[in-house]
């Protein structure tokens, strides 16, 4: 029987690259967990191959719904997970944020506890947190390393803090093969447009087929953020549960190059077919309540440990992400200036 990988969200950005990445580079099966009406447009490209059963399976299971991970772990019977799905946009969770603790924590606890109870399994298994736990970082912490202190400054790096403690204590009460990434700023084609980076690619898209003026609206421009590309990222994924995992372990994964994330808006509107017309308004709504402003990371501890390292320039992922958004509005679909 081929090796089997379960991917949690496997609709969004992160699940979709994963899933094409283990497709072209592995042998195994995949079996992508999401909610029975979550958007395939991710994954439309691989719908042909899930209908064929190349390869492919999609697994209806919802974090909140303990039964319905019984039921996905019972079907997948994993070697590996990929635990990536998560309410994973930080300004939501200010809004919604018992929604946000329910799937991010106790969804983790349901699907670490399913797994844990099903016989015949031991995988390996990959508990995505977030460098959100880090938070209000001070200047002479940086670059954050692993031992760096939490101090979330939102609802969802609060949810994050608890996931990847709820990874660790299941590695080291139960045993099981659990490892804990802390993945820094990641993006590129198929990001969700409530981002910075993928709203302002998409209104420039907009702008671009005179959809909507010449404006690009914004929040928070003096953030700071180190930047990689979703390719590099899932990449390391694989890395991470196929060079000797150890279980409780937990990384840093981030990218090289860092700029403020007004700077990412002035590159972006440079390459756009419009830049000299295009201006920049900042929007009160768009902006977090508090936000976590200072993200450079130091992630020395997993390439020491795996030889990962990002491959893609910042430029591509700007240039590959614009691309995606203006072949999407050019679609002719509907878009929200959100």
């Amino acid at each position: 029987m081929n090796t089997r990988a379960l991917i949690t969200g496997i609709t969004g950005m992160v699940g979709s690259h994963l899933a094409d990445y283990l497709l072209e580079n592995t042998d195994w099966d995949i079996y992508g967990m999401c909610r029975w009406r979550s958007p395939l447009d991710n994954v439309e490209h691989l719908l042909d191959r899930a209908n064929k059963k190349d390869r492919i399976h999609f697994i209806s299971g919802d974090l909140c719904d303990y039964v319905s991970l019984q039921n996905a772990v019972e079907e997948s019977k994993p070697d590996y997970v990929f635990h990536l799905a998560a309410q994973s946009y930080p300004k939501t969770s200010f809004t919604s944020p018992i929604q946000t603790l329910d799937t991010n924590i106790l969804g983790t606890e349901r699907l670490l506890e399913a797994l844990r109870r099903c016989k015949g399994i031991a995988p390996v298994i990959h508990v995505c947190s977030s460098s959100e736990i880090f938070g209000r970082v001070p200047k002479e912490k940086l670059p954050i390393d692993e031992e760096c202190s939490f101090h979330p400054a939102s609802p969802y790096a609060i949810s994050k803090t608890g996931t990847d403690l709820v990874g660790r204590f299941h590695a080291e009460a139960y045993g099981q093969r659990i490892v804990i990434t802390r993945m820094f700023t990641h993006t590129g084609p198929r990001r969700g447009d409530v981002f910075a980076e993928s709203t302002f690619a998409k209104q420039i898209a907009m702008i671009e087929q005179e959809l909507i003026p010449p404006i690009v609206k914004t929040g928070n421009l003096n953030s700071m953020r180190t930047w990689s590309d979703v390719r590099d990222a899932v990449r390391a994924y694989y890395m991470l549960v196929t060079i000797n995992p150890i279980p409780g372990a937990y990384y840093n994964i981030g990218g090289s190059f860092s700029c403020i994330v007004g700077d990412m808006l002035k590159y972006l509107i440079s390459i756009s077919t419009h830049k000299d017309i295009i201006t920049v308004e900042t929007e009160a709504d768009r902006l977090r309540p508090l936000d976590a402003d200072l993200q450079i990371p130091d992630t020395s501890k997993f390439r020491k440990y795996t030889g990962w390292h990002p491959e893609i320039s910042f430029e591509k992922t700007m240039q590959d992400l614009l691309d995606y958004w203006r072949d999407r509005v050019k679609s002719g679909k509907g878009f929200l200036t959100r």
